[in-house]
């Protein structure tokens, strides 16, 4: 077997395996799209089949028109967008004093922040709401929003990895020049950093998009309800009702597929370019 006959197979097994996989992760998908236009009885049809034989275009109005999703939209963009500011100007600001600025205990206060990660999600909640609850920010967005502005670890690792990588002596020769530490930060560093700014405020987008448990802790009132709440909310009234439930999760999900489509190069790039230097 010659050298190109080998790198051929190897190419193309590893090609299957990628098609496998993809239509592996985006069957749940279509079979979502699938459902969304099928009648309640053909639902539960035996052997099941993923083109509708009648197709019911009904559901999406009836499912959006059900309960208010217009005002969940326009809740969940804004908490999104809000969260998205938040966290590229803080974790930004941290992961540009780990990389470019050197001061005595950084790394060790760096593996300190880091640290922080390993502390579950479920070990905060109570004491959290606890918190919120005393300052009366519970039945508000403040508790969502607020906490984006103080920095997240795994966001900031990301950034410090990608700002490792920028040329320290371009920092070095802005100071010469009477640059202040933040106009090195806005103007040298961040527009070389694109790619993996614009990866963490699409990681955080999609986070604000699909968070359930905070807006759910949080949000007490119906007219500040995000998408997912609003969802939830749906399954208790219809749980029954297949082909609303699914042209309803259709909607909610939609805006992030496009979204992924879009900027799926940044997106990779972003991700490809952190963590090359330690």
């Amino acid at each position: 077997m010659t050298q190109t006959t080998l790198k051929i197979i190897t190419r193309s097994v590893v090609y299957v395996t990628l098609v496998m996989l993809g239509a592996l992760f985006i069957f749940p998908f279509l079979w979502m799209l699938s459902t969304s236009f099928k009648t309640s009885a053909e639902v539960f049809n035996w052997p099941p089949n993923l083109i509708p034989r009648v197709w019911d275009f009904t559901n999406y109005p009836s499912a959006m028109t059900y309960l208010p999703f217009d005002l969940y939209f326009k809740n969940t963009i804004i908490y999104a967008v809000l969260a998205v500011i938040g966290t590229v100007f803080s974790c930004t600001l941290v992961a540009y004093g780990f990389s470019k600025i050197r001061f005595i205990g950084r790394d060790k206060l760096f593996i300190l922040v880091l640290a922080t990660m390993m502390l579950p999600g479920q070990v905060k909640m109570i004491p959290t709401y606890i918190l919120f609850a005393k300052i009366r920010w519970v039945g508000s967005f403040l508790p969502l929003i607020v906490p984006t502005f103080f920095g997240s670890a795994f966001f900031i690792f990301m950034l410090r990895q990608f700002f490792l990588t920028i040329p320290y002596e371009l920092s070095e020769a802005a100071r010469i020049d009477g640059c202040s530490e933040f106009r090195i930060y806005s103007s040298i560093i961040l527009p070389l950093a694109r790619p993996a700014v614009a990866t963490v405020a699409l990681f955080r987008f999609m986070d604000a998009w699909n968070d359930f448990t905070g807006p759910l802790i949080y949000l007490t009132k119906q007219t500040m309800y995000t998408v997912t709440v609003g969802l939830s909310q749906f399954i208790g009234m219809h749980g029954t009702k297949w082909g609303m439930l699914m042209a309803a999760a259709t909607v909610v999900t939609a805006p992030i597929v496009i979204l992924f489509f879009f900027t799926q190069k940044t997106f990779i790039e972003g991700i490809a370019t952190t963590g090359l230097k330690g």
